[in-house]
């Protein structure tokens, strides 16, 4: 039976091909993941500037660590946790998130000033709230809603329970709500 290709294997069947020494395999991994890690690292307060170096550290260091994935969590909650990991130490390097405004939009069609300067307020109003969030609570959040995760894989990967994670999600959404009003 041959091999199944790149783009259509799983993310065990390429971690373990790049173990093997198959290079292509850990390409893929970088471009099946780099974009969905790039938006939870700027979601969770990264700064525009920083994304590019946190990607690569957080791919660098997981090829480095990768006899420690044991694929009890998805490949990618490892990634993230990794990746929340070194925006923690960056922002301990800075003495905090650095909240920068959101800009270069892709505005809709039947967009008009009105409603762009609204929608541009409203997203920075809910970047500042997420900023305010414990970590757990934006953790849980950022990976809810940018990766669809569900709250046994969002529990293993932040070393909680489900139920955890649950009231950690919904504590996050009641303050965000009241603080993007």
């Amino acid at each position: 039976m041959a091999a199944p290709s790149l783009p259509t294997a799983s993310d065990p069947e390429l971690v373990a091909a790049w173990q093997r020494g198959d290079e292509r395999a850990a390409t893929e991994l970088v471009r099946r993941h780099a974009p969905a890690l790039a938006r939870f690292l700027y979601s969770g307060g990264s700064a525009t500037e920083d994304l590019d170096d946190l990607v690569q550290e957080t791919f660098l260091r997981a090829f480095r660590r990768l006899a420690t994935w044991r694929g009890e969590t998805a490949f990618h909650s490892w990634l993230f946790a990794i990746a929340a990991n070194l925006r923690k130490d960056l922002w301990r390097r800075r003495r905090g998130p650095v909240v920068l405004p959101l800009e270069g939009h892709d505005a809709p069609g039947l967009a008009t000033p009105d409603r762009e300067f609204e929608a541009d307020e409203t997203e920075e109003r809910l970047r500042q709230a997420l900023a305010t969030l414990p970590r757990l609570q934006r953790e849980v959040f950022l990976r809810r809603v940018q990766l669809g995760e569900d709250y046994a894989a969002i529990a293993a990967a932040l070393g909680t329970t489900p139920g955890a994670a649950r009231v950690h999600y919904h504590h996050a959404v009641q303050r965000l709500k009241e603080r993007v009003r």
